[in-house]
Order: C-alpha cells, then structure tokens, then sequence
C-alpha cells in the first residue's frame, strides 16, 4: 500500500506514519513546506517527504491529518492531484470553551464537508486514537472507519488495523462521522479529566 500523509509534520501524522513504516506501508510524508516534510520523513524512515500536491500524486490513500481548521482548505488546494484517489479524514472539528471540549454545531461532519469538496471517495476514521498514544506503538483499543464507498473503506480497514492492538471496525456510512467526530470531544474531555489517553474498545461484536 502506498500512502500519503498530509499534515505529516504534525504531531498525529508523524505518530501514524511512524507506525505505518513500521508495517511496511510505503509512506510520504506531504506538508505545505516540502523542507519540513524531508524532515519528518527522514526521522521516522518514510520513503520520501514531498509538497503536499507531489505528495498525494502517487498514493493509494491520503490520509489528511491536518488540523481541522484547515482541513477545507487544504482539500480545495489538492483537488486537482488528488483526483478520484481515495482520502481518510481523522480531523474532528471540536469547540473549546471553558477548558471543556464540545462537538462541532454544523449539521454535516467534516467528513461530509470535504466530500462535497472532493471528486474522490472520502472515509472518516480514527478519531478514537490519540497522537501520544500512537507515538508510543499501537494504540489500544479498537478504531472504527466510515464511508460511502465500499473500496474504499476496505482500504482505509486496512490501514487502520495496523495501527491499533485491537480491530479495526466498520462503522457505517459517512453520515456515521457525526457521531465518531462528536465522540472526540468525549475522548478529550476525559482524557483532561483523568489525565490519561482513553482509547476506544466496543464490545460484542
């Protein structure tokens, strides 16, 4: 599998790049400043680390990990040399207020918001899993994906069992994003509360 991290000079794109060498995935790291995406490939062993357009030319899957402000933004800029490549957002859009963090008040998830932006699929995943935790190894727990299309799910599946201990789950189409965005928030909040970093693990299935 060839992937493209985008935002992968950040401290979630690092983390799961890292991991994602680790599994043999070949890996390029993309950001706005091609000298810092070197950078970050060089430190974690991707295979290259290039201007987020070069970057996404040859993947697979684009994983878009930048932050979630500028997640709309940077999705219109690739439009373009992203094509009909298949993209994995892991940004929730989240309000801070008070010290406590709340779900975005938009009516669509970001998710959803790129994929009107976008020619490709779009799939939603990870929100469970914490930069700190995937800089450490695995990430506990469970983390679910949800999409649309079907091939590009699997894909995504894919990646995301690499980067956990438990399984990687289907969780429904895109519209499901609104609730894995959401549960974000819920993540943050107890991880400020406890002092931890909560993982995610469904039972049952």
């Amino acid at each position: 599998m060839k992937v493209a991290v985008v935002g992968g000079t950040g401290a979630f794109g690092s983390a799961l790049g890292r991991r994602l060498v680790e599994a043999g995935v070949d890996v390029t790291i993309g950001s706005r400043d091609p000298d810092r995406a070197v950078a970050a490939a060089t430190e974690i062993g991707a295979t290259r680390g290039l201007a987020n357009a070069d970057a996404v030319a040859g993947a697979e899957l684009v994983v878009l990990s930048v932050d979630a402000s500028a997640a709309l933004s940077t999705a219109a800029e690739l439009l373009e040399p992203l094509g009909d490549k298949p993209v994995l957002c892991v940004a929730s859009e989240l309000q801070i207020e008070n010290g406590a963090a709340y779900p975005s008040t938009s009516p669509l998830s970001l998710a959803e918001r790129i994929q009107e932006v976008l020619g490709g699929p779009v799939v939603a995943g990870l929100h469970s899993l914490a930069a700190k935790s995937l800089a450490a190894g695995k990430a506990e727990g469970d983390a679910l994906v949800c999409g649309d299309d079907a091939a590009a799910k699997a894909t995504a599946l894919e990646l995301a069992a690499m980067l956990v201990t438990g399984r990687a789950l289907d969780a429904g189409p895109l519209a499901s994003a609104r609730a894995l965005e959401g549960m974000t928030a819920v993540i943050v909040n107890l991880n400020r509360r406890y002092r931890a970093h909560a993982g995610l693990r469904i039972e049952g299935v």
